[in-house]
């Protein structure tokens, strides 16, 4: 019986933190294996761009006219909808 509150302890910990987390993770790379050349995104640094190549662990986002940049597919944050660029 005593041990009855750290059990508890550990349910709620497990509901309230460790779900959550893991299903962040599992939507962040369904979300990293579905993009696609055309796709707008937002890197971890705040540098919104459009893909315009993809590898297996690298990107290549074109952020102007003519200037790509390579980051790693960990460093994307947020997948935009389509013209998000157009309309900044």
């Amino acid at each position: 019986m005593s041990f009855l509150p750290i059990i508890l302890m550990f349910v709620v910990l497990y509901f309230l933190m460790i779900r959550p987390q893991m299903k962040r993770q599992k939507e962040q790379k369904s979300m990293m294996e579905a993009l696609a050349k055309g796709d707008e995104v937002v890197t971890a640094g705040g540098m919104l761009g459009k893909v315009s190549k993809v590898a297996d662990a690298y990107v290549t986002l074109e952020v102007a006219n003519g200037t790509e940049v390579v980051v790693q597919k960990g460093a994307i944050s947020t997948l935009l909808p389509k013209g998000t660029l157009k309309s900044l």
